[in-house]
C-alpha cells in the first residue's frame, strides 16, 4: 500500500498503549508501518512508544525509518530530538529541533521541546520567547504554559510565573505537570499550604515521581509537619536513592525528630553523593553531620555554583559597585537578615548595633527580609540603625536593586546558608564588599562573599584552608551578645517539673543538635551522678521527647530523669538557668546563642571543641571568658569533668564563681568594646580595597 495508514487503525493502536498494553500497540504500529511504507506516522509513533518504555535501540530503529520516509517532517525531527536527549546528546537534540522549526516555524511541539531543552541547560531567557510563540499559536497548550511558568520562575519573575501556572491548571486541570509547576512556584513564594495542595493534586493525577514527593516534603517541612515531611522525602528516595536534596532533607528532618537509627547509613550516602559532586545538599544541614570542614566547604561551593548559574541565566551578573564613602567620610555599612525580629540573630546583634550607631565615622543600615513581628527586638533595631528597611516579600532582582540603591560600602550577610538565605540576591553584587558573619557558622563557598569575620579560637590556623573567604579574626570573640538582658527569678523547681533536690544538667539546644554521640555522653553523665536530671527543650513535636526518653531507656537511664521545658518568653527562659547547675553542650553543632544565654545567666557551659566552626563556638565563648577548663579534650574528658562537677557542689560553686567574675571583667559581654573592634574590622577591609588590594587574611590585635 502506498497511501497513509488508516486513522482508525492508528487510533486503536494508541488506545492499546493508553490501556497499558504497550507491546500490543507496538506490534500493531509495526504492522501498519510495513503495510504503508510511505507513511512516517506509524514508525514515528512506534518510536515514541519505545522511547517512553526506555528501549532506545528500538526507538532509534523506528524513528530512522520514519525519517527516511519524511526527512523534513517536524514531528519526526522533534521525536528524534527527544531520543537524542535521552541518549545524552543535547547538541544533536538542539540541531534536530532547530531543523524542525526551519521547516515549520509554527510547529508547537518543536517550539515547546526546544524551550524545554534550553531551560534544562539553564538558558530560560532563550526559552521564554519560544514558549510565548507556541502559546500565540495554541493558547491552550498546557505543556507550553507550564514550561513558561517554570521559565519565569527561573528568571525571578515569581508573580508572572504564578499567573501562568494558575492559568495552566485552570485550562488543563487534569494535566499533572501543571500542578507540579504550580507547587514549585508556590514553594518559591513561601505559600506553603497552597504548595502542599498543588503537590497533592499532582500526585493524585499520577505524577508520583521522586520530584513530586520531594516537593511535597519541602512544603510539609516548612509547615512544621516534620513526620509527614520525612515520610514524603523517604518516598522520593525510594524512587531515586541518588536524589541528593531529598536525602539531605530526610537526614535533617530525622535529626530534628531525634529518629537516630538510620542516621549513620544516610550520612554515608550523603557524603558519597557529595564526593560525586551532587548538587542540592543543604550546607546548613551538613553542619550537624560528622563530616569535617572540607566536606562543609564542598557542599557550600556546590550550592554557590548552582546559585551563580541560576543568577547568570536570569541576567548577566553586574560587576561589584565602587566604594562610596571618601577616605574622610562616614562608611555606609549594611546588615541584612531574616532574623531581625524575635530571633537569635537579633538577640546577639542589637546592643552592638546600638553602640556602633554612636560612632561618628560610620552609618549602620539594617535590611529585614522578613515582616515586622511587632516585637521589642524589632523596635530596638529600628531605633539602633540609622535606617531599617523592610525588604520582605520582594523578588530577588528587586531586593538586589534596593540594596544597591543604598550605595553601601560594606554589606554584612547575617543569614548565609540558613533558612531565609538571600544568596540569589548577594550573587548580584549589590555592594562592593560583602561579608559573612555570625548567623551561618561555616564558609559560604561563594565568590560573591569577600570576607568572613571570625576569631582565633573558632577558626584556628590549621583549618584556614577550608574557608573560601578572606578571614578577618577579631581580637576576642566573633560573637556579640546583649548585656542588657535581665535574668529574673524563676518559679520554684517543682513548678518546672524539676526535683526539689539533686543536680540539674541542662541542654536547651535545638533537637537537631542532639546527635547520638552527644546523647551517649549525656547518658554516661547521668549514670555517674545519682539523682541528677537532664533538662531539655520540649520542642515543637511531641515525638521528640518520646524518642529521647526511648534512647535514654535503651542506654539504661530512667526516662523520668529527662525533664522537658516548654517554649516560653525569652525572659522566663533565661530565668530557668538559675536552676541549672551545668550546661552540657552538643557536637558537632554547639550551642551558640544558647551558650551565650547560659553564660550570661551564670550557668557554666561544658563543651568539646571540634574542627568545624559550628563545633567551636561554645569553646570560643569559654576561651574569651578565661574558662578554658570548660573546654574538654574529648568525650572521656567531657564525661569525667561533668561527673566531677555534678558530684561535688563545692567544685561546681567555684566554677560558677569564676564565671560570675569573668562575666564582668572579660571582653565577651563588653559591647562598647566589641563595636569598636567591629568598626576597626570594617575599616581594615575598606582600606585594603581603597588601596587596590584584594581581600586577605587579617588578625586584629587587642586594644587597651
Amino acid at each position: 500500500m502506498t497511501g497513509p495508514a488508516p486513522v482508525d487503525a492508528v487510533n486503536r493502536a494508541l488506545e492499546l498503549a493508553e490501556r497499558g498494553q504497550a507491546a500490543a500497540a507496538l506490534a500493531q504500529l509495526e504492522a501498519l508501518a510495513s503495510r504503508h511504507p510511505a507513511d512516517p506516522g506509524p514508525p514515528r509513533l512506534a518510536g515514541a512508544l519505545a522511547l517512553r518504555a526506555g528501549d532506545l535501540a528500538t526507538a532509534r530503529a523506528f524513528l530512522e525509518s520514519a525519517l527516511a520516509r519524511a526527512p523534513d517532517s517536524p514531528d519526526v525531527l522533534s521525536t528524534l530530538a527527544a531520543l537524542a536527549r535521552r541518549e545524552g546528546d543535547e547538541t544533536a537534540a538542539e540541531a534536530l529541533l532547530r531543523q524542525a522549526l526551519e521547516t515549520d516555524p509554527g510547529h508547537v511541539p518543536g517550539l515547546n521541546n526546544l524551550a524545554g531543552l534550553l531551560f534544562a541547560q539553564q538558558r530560560p531567557a532563550l526559552a521564554e520567547p519560544l514558549l510565548r510563540s507556541a502559546l500565540a499559536i495554541v493558547p491552550g497548550h498546557a505543556p507550553a504554559r507550564s514550561n513558561l511558568a517554570a521559565c519565569l520562575l527561573a528568571l525571578d519573575r515569581g508573580t508572572e510565573a504564578l499567573a501562568q501556572a494558575d492559568q495552566a491548571v485552570r485550562a488543563a486541570p487534569g494535566y499533572a505537570p501543571a500542578w507540579q509547576v504550580l507547587g514549585q512556584v508556590q514553594l518559591a513564594r513561601g505559600e506553603y499550604a497552597l504548595a502542599q495542595s498543588a503537590w497533592e493534586r499532582a500526585l493524585a493525577l499520577g505524577a508520583d515521581g521522586p520530584d513530586s514527593h520531594y516537593g511535597m516534603a519541602q512544603a510539609l517541612d516548612e509547615l512544621g509537619h516534620w513526620p509527614q515531611a520525612l515520610a514524603a522525602a523517604e518516598r522520593a528516595l525510594a524512587l531515586d536513592p541518588a536524589l541528593a536534596p531529598a536525602l539531605s532533607l530526610a537526614q535533617y528532618l530525622a535529626r530534628r525528630l531525634c529518629r537516630h537509627q538510620a542516621l549513620p547509613a544516610r550520612r554515608e550516602r550523603l557524603l558519597a553523593l557529595l564526593d560525586q559532586g551532587a548538587e542540592g545538599i543543604a550546607p546548613f544541614a551538613l553542619l550537624s553531620e560528622e563530616a569535617g570542614p572540607a566536606a562543609q566547604r564542598r557542599a557550600a561551593g556546590l550550592a554557590a555554583a548552582a546559585v551563580q548559574r541560576r543568577v547568570e541565566a536570569a541576567a548577566p551578573t553586574p560587576a561589584a559597585p565602587a566604594l562610596v564613602g571618601g577616605a574622610e567620610g562616614p562608611l555606609r555599612v549594611g546588615f541584612v537578615s531574616s532574623g531581625f525580629g524575635q530571633h537569635p540573630t537579633a538577640l546577639l546583634v542589637v546592643e552592638m548595633v546600638e553602640h556602633l550607631r554612636r560612632h561618628p565615622g560610620i552609618e549602620v543600615i539594617g535590611f529585614a527580609t522578613t515582616p515586622d513581628d511587632g516585637g521589642p527586638l524589632r523596635r530596638r533595631l529600628a531605633d539602633a540603625f540609622h535606617g531599617l528597611h523592610d525588604l520582605a516579600g520582594l523578588a530577588n532582582p528587586v531586593m538586589a536593586q534596593r540594596l544597591a540603591a543604598q550605595r553601601l560600602d560594606v554589606l554584612v550577610d547575617l543569614r548565609g546558608w540558613g533558612g531565609g538565605s538571600i544568596a540569589d540576591v548577594l550573587a548580584r553584587r549589590p555592594a562592593p564588599l560583602q561579608v559573612n558573619w555570625l548567623a551561618y557558622p561555616g564558609t559560604s563557598g561563594a565568590p560573591w562573599i569577600d570576607w568572613m569575620i571570625a576569631d582565633r579560637f573558632v577558626l584556628p590556623d590549621a583549618e584556614r584552608g577550608h574557608y573560601s573567604e578572606a578571614v578577618l579574626r577579631l581580637p576576642h570573640c566573633f560573637q556579640p551578645s546583649d548585656s542588657t538582658r535581665l535574668v529574673g527569678e524563676p518559679p520554684p523547681r517543682g513548678q518546672l517539673g524539676l526535683p526539689e533536690q539533686g543536680m540539674v544538667f541542662a541542654c536547651f539546644n535545638n533537637s537537631y543538635k542532639y546527635s547520638p554521640e552527644s546523647l551517649q555522653r549525656f547518658w554516661r553523665v547521668l549514670a555517674g551522678v545519682p539523682g541528677s536530671v537532664l533538662w531539655l527543650l520540649a520542642g515543637r513535636q511531641a515525638e521528640v521527647a518520646d524518642n529521647l526518653r526511648a534512647a535514654a531507656a535503651t542506654a539504661g537511664v530512667e526516662p523520668a530523669r529527662l525533664v522537658f521545658a516548654p517554649k516560653q518568653a525569652h525572659a522566663a527562659y533565661l530565668a530557668c538557668y538559675r536552676h541549672a547547675g551545668l550546661f552540657l553542650d552538643t557536637t558537632p553543632y554547639n550551642a551558640h546563642t544558647t551558650a551565650s544565654d547560659a553564660l550570661w545567666a551564670g550557668c557554666p557551659v561544658l563543651t568539646v571543641p571540634g574542627r568545624t566552626f559550628a563545633s567551636r563556638v561554645a569553646g570560643s565563648l569559654n576561651a574569651c571568658l578565661g574558662l578554658d577548663a570548660m573546654n574538654a579534650d574529648d568525650d572521656e574528658d567531657f564525661v569525667g569533668r561533668a561527673i566531677a562537677l555534678g558530684r561535688d557542689p563545692a567544685l561546681l560553686a567555684a566554677v560558677r564563681a569564676d564565671l560570675a567574675l569573668a562575666r564582668d571583667r572579660s571582653p565577651l559581654f563588653d559591647m562598647a568594646g566589641f563595636a569598636r573592634d567591629f568598626e576597626r574590622a570594617i575599616r581594615a577591609m575598606v582600606n585594603r580595597s581603597r588601596a587596590g588590594l584584594p581581600p586577605a587574611d587579617l588578625d586584629l590585635e587587642p586594644q587597651p
